[in-house]
C-alpha cells in the first residue's frame, strides 16, 4: 500500500509491504537505481547508508516495543532525494502515523522548514527517537514496579519478570546499536549531497540518538542492580530456610535416637518397667529439646 503526502515542493511516499509493481512504478517515477528495488521488496537484516545515483539509501531498525512485531527491530528503508522521500516498511509503526498526521496539518497550514528530502528524513527520524524515549519511560516504570515487588517479598516471581525485561532491553540495544555509525555515515553523505550546511541539521539528530542510547544504558544498569538485589534477597531467604531446617533436624535427631533406644526389643532397658516410665522418657526428651533450643538461642542461630 502506497500513501502519498506533499508539503511545499517535497513529496513523501510511505509504502507498507509494497508489491513488485508498486516498487517498479516508484523506480520509474523518480528515476531510482533498479538495484534498490530488490531490497525494498524483502526485509534487510543489516542497516546501511549508501549513495546510489542521485539518492541516498538508508536502512535502519527501530525497537518500537509496544507495537507487535516478529523481529527485535522494525525495519524502515529510506530513499532520500532532493525533492522526495520514500519510506518502506513491513509492519505498522505508530510514530509514523502520528508524523503523517502532523505532516498533513503543516501542509495545509503551509508551514515552512522542509526544503528537500534530507530535512524531511531528519524530522521523521527525530520523531522516531522521541517515540523511543517514550518506550524508555515505559521500561523505567516497569522496573520501578518490579523493584516494589522485590522489596515486598515477591522475589521468586520477579526472577521471570527481570529476565523478560532483560530480553527487551537487550533487543532494544541490539536494534539501536548500529544507529550511531549509520548516522555518522549519513552525515558525510548528506554533506556531499545537500551541501556542507546540512550537517547543522544532522547534529540535533545525532544528539537525539545519543540521548536514547544513554537512557537504555541507564536502564540496563538499573536492571542489573535489581537482578543482583533480587538474587541476594533470594539467597538470604533460602539460607534462612536451610538454617531453620537444619535446626529442626538437629532437634529431631536426638529425640528420634532416644525413642529408638527405648523401643529396642531387649530384656533389660533402664527406666522401662518403672512407675511412670513413659513420662520419665518424655521428660528426658523435653529437657533435651529445651536445652538444644537454649543453646541455639545463645549462639544466635535462632
Amino acid at each position: 500500500m502506497l500513501t502519498r503526502y506533499s508539503r511545499a515542493e517535497v513529496t513523501w511516499i510511505d509504502c507498507v509491504t509494497p508489491t513488485p509493481p508498486e516498487v517498479r512504478a516508484l523506480m520509474q517515477e523518480f528515476g531510482i537505481d533498479p538495484s534498490i528495488a530488490e531490497e525494498l521488496i524483502l526485509p534487510s537484516y543489516r542497516p546501511k547508508v549508501d549513495r546510489r545515483g542521485d539518492v541516498i539509501y538508508v536502512v535502519l531498525h527501530f525497537p518500537l516495543l509496544r507495537t507487535s512485531h516478529r523481529h527485535p527491530g522494525q525495519e524502515i528503508d529510506f530513499i532520500i532525494g532532493r525533492r522526495f522521500l520514500i519510506t518502506t516498511r513491513y509492519e505498522s509503526i505508530d510514530p509514523l502515523h502520528s508524523f503523517a498526521k502532523a505532516f498533513e496539518v503543516e501542509s495545509v497550514l503551509g508551514s515552512p522548514g522542509v526544503s528537500h528530502g534530507g530535512h524531511l528524513f531528519v524530522a521523521m527520524v527525530q520523531n522516531l527517537y522521541r517515540a523511543l524515549g517514550e518506550e524508555c519511560d515505559v521500561l523505567d516504570q516497569r522496573l520501578r514496579e518490579i523493584e516494589e515487588h522485590i522489596f515486598n517479598g515477591d522475589e521468586r516471581r520477579m526472577v521471570t519478570q527481570l529476565s523478560q525485561e532483560g530480553r527487551i532491553i537487550h533487543d532494544f540495544r541490539q536494534a539501536l546499536g548500529p544507529h550511531g555509525e549509520m548516522l555518522g555515515s549519513f552525515d558525510s553523505a548528506g554533506a556531499k549531497y545537500f551541501g556542507v550546511e546540512f550537517s547543522y541539521h544532522v547534529r540535533p539528530l545525532l544528539e537525539s540518538y545519543r540521548r536514547v542510547e544513554r537512557r537504555i544504558e541507564n536502564l540496563r544498569d538499573s536492571l542489573n542492580e535489581l537482578r543482583e538485589t533480587n538474587n541476594s534477597l533470594l539467597s538470604t531467604k533460602q539460607n534462612e530456610i536451610m538454617k531453620t531446617l537444619t535446626i529442626v533436624a538437629s532437634v529431631i535427631f536426638p529425640l528420634t535416637l532416644i525413642s529408638s533406644i527405648f523401643g529396642m526389643n531387649t530384656k533389660y532397658l533402664p527406666v522401662v518397667g518403672m512407675q511412670y516410665d513413659f513420662w520419665v522418657v518424655i521428660g528426658i526428651m523435653a529437657l533435651l529439646t529445651c536445652s538444644l533450643f537454649l543453646y541455639f538461642k545463645k549462639k544466635k542461630w535462632l
